[in-house]
């Protein structure tokens, strides 16, 4: 697992993004929002591409349609259907239950571990310490 730089990321680069990083760059966090920003400006240039899982659809959709704000979900959602999604396949199911076998990940953490890997994904960004174990994926928090 590497600290977060978004200068590391080479032009080009496929990054899946993590629920908890989403949310703190959309609701604008005090605390974590900064330390996504400058990744997030990378993608607004052009020069990294974004890809979600349809978990992070979900998570990220939950806070506004709890507080039965359907506009706002509605953004929400628009903003990461523009990005690569990555839907929940069979490969994907099995690829998630061995790195829970293997690693003990949380099935959310899983899934997206195992979707970052069918993607080929230049990189996971995570705000969760639970991926340090996950070999052969570049993990950035």
């Amino acid at each position: 697992m590497e600290s977060l730089d978004a200068t590391a990321l080479r032009d080009g680069a496929l990054v899946l993004v993590d629920s908890a990083p989403i949310i703190y760059t959309l609701e604008a966090h005090a605390k974590f929002a900064a330390r996504f920003a400058p990744m997030f400006q990378r993608h607004a240039d052009g020069e990294i591409v974004f890809a979600v899982t349809t978990v992070t659809i979900a998570e990220v959709l939950t806070g506004p349609l709890r507080a039965g704000e359907e506009a706002l979900a509605k953004r929400y959602r628009a903003v990461l259907e523009a990005w690569q999604v990555v839907d929940f396949t069979c490969d994907i199911a099995e690829s998630a239950a061995r790195l829970r076998g293997k690693y003990g990940l949380k099935l959310p953490d899983a899934i997206q571990a195992a979707s970052a890997l069918s993607i080929n994904a230049d990189a996971l960004v995570t705000h969760d310490r639970d991926f340090a174990k996950v070999r052969g994926l570049r993990v950035l928090t």
